[in-house]
């Protein structure tokens, strides 16, 4: 039977040390957990944590609209910065649990810091971003491969072939007009970045940015979008915010892409020691069949899930990488701990070539937002328990 929790009262009269002997053994931290949630959980007899949108929708959009106005309003500057930074950490804390469409293109340029919380500034802000973007196109882009190096014409050549790849099961991205805008954006970024160049992947993590943006312009569904059908100067804009909200998201990743990619494996070490610390069986069974993390992890870490479930659930998905902020990449670990474990008892029964197959071609075509609403609510419960007591990750 399943009980709503709102509260740490409501905690306390449940029967805590079913969950905590499940996880923990007699280590209770996992109730400081449930008030923080900022909507309520189910907790059922499997242990799973989910939200209940019913009851917290309309709180919720309260919420949002009480932001939106804030952000409008003006204060003197004395009175903006107490309540830009109250609104800054409500925003973060709502979107965690997911961003209401209509407003995610606003809410993941302030969550990024490209766009500023004074709505006083911001157009111009933007507007002058934007410029800066169009010149470096122009710098960069726009010139002929004699005027290229060697390694720039290799590169541009490599993202030329890797745009068409770029998320094959959405149509919208087979468009040419699309897969130019990406490549310049890609080309553009990696020029800029001359320590990490162009890596395999970043295409993909460019995508979920289009798709928020141009939906400020295009309605319907994605696959039926034509970007053909905006003026030359909202595609200009578009790309330029896709542009500068990948570079802020990279900039907190930067040894993920840098030579061997450093950042990666180490993340796949912790998702590693994470999941036998979680799940015993299920890493003892991965490692007594000879697999390694590293053959299936690094895809994840690189690009960031978006191959492994449907492209819709993207932007869902994507709503609570960004309000993790500075802390997403070690908050990446225990969503993909918690993504993987979704098939434990699934992959206890096959061997290594089995296990290899299957992780290449997950089962998650026909999932829902409740599924994935599963995977980050335990990855919440476990990062609470595990990442202030790295002692629980010990050998």
């Amino acid at each position: 039977m399943d009980q709503l929790i709102n509260s740490k009262e409501d905690v306390s009269q449940l029967r805590r040390h079913e969950v905590l002997d499940h996880w923990l053994g007699d280590d209770e931290k996992v109730a400081l957990m449930f008030n923080s949630l900022g909507t309520g959980v189910f907790v059922s007899e499997q242990f799973y944590y989910v939200e209940q949108r019913r009851k917290v929708n309309a709180h919720c959009k309260r919420w949002w609209n009480r932001l939106v106005a804030s952000l409008k309003r003006d204060y003197f500057t004395n009175i903006w910065v107490t309540v830009a930074t109250f609104a800054a950490e409500k925003m973060r804390e709502l979107a965690w649990s997911g961003v209401p469409s209509y407003l995610r293109p606003t809410v993941w340029r302030l969550l990024l810091g490209y766009a500023p919380p004074n709505s006083d500034r911001r157009e111009g802000v933007l507007r002058r971003k934007r410029v800066e973007y169009l010149d470096c196109v122009a710098q960069y882009y726009d010139v002929p491969d004699t005027e290229r190096t060697d390694e720039e014409v290799t590169m541009l050549r490599q993202i030329a072939v890797d745009c068409p790849r770029t998320v094959p099961d959405v149509s919208f991205f087979q468009q040419a007009e699309v897969q130019k805008s990406l490549e310049r954006i890609l080309y553009t970024w990696a020029i800029r970045h001359p320590a990490s160049g162009y890596v395999q992947g970043i295409n993909d993590l460019a995508t979920p940015f289009l798709v928020v943006f141009l939906s400020e312009y295009l309605e319907g569904s994605v696959d039926n979008w034509s970007i053909s059908d905006l003026p030359l100067e909202k595609i200009s804009n578009i790309e330029a915010d896709c542009y500068w909200c990948l570079s802020k998201l990279l900039d907190g990743m930067q040894d993920h892409y840098t030579f061997a990619q450093p950042g990666i494996q180490r993340l796949v070490f912790k998702l590693k020691e994470l999941v036998r610390r979680i799940d015993e069986p299920v890493s003892r069974h991965m490692e007594e069949q000879g697999l390694e993390f590293l053959q299936f992890a690094f895809r994840w870490f690189n690009c960031l899930l978006i191959r492994e479930i449907p492209f819709n659930l993207v932007t869902r998905l994507w709503d609570t990488y960004l309000a993790e902020g500075d802390a997403l990449p070690d908050f990446l670990v225990y969503i993909f701990a918690s993504f993987l474990l979704t098939w434990s008892d699934k992959l206890q029964k096959l061997d290594f070539q089995e296990m290899v197959m299957f992780l290449q071609h997950l089962p998650t075509q026909n999932w829902t937002h409740l599924e994935l609403e599963m995977v980050l609510s335990r990855a919440y419960m476990w990062h609470t328990m595990f990442n202030s007591s790295p002692s629980h990750l010990a050998s």
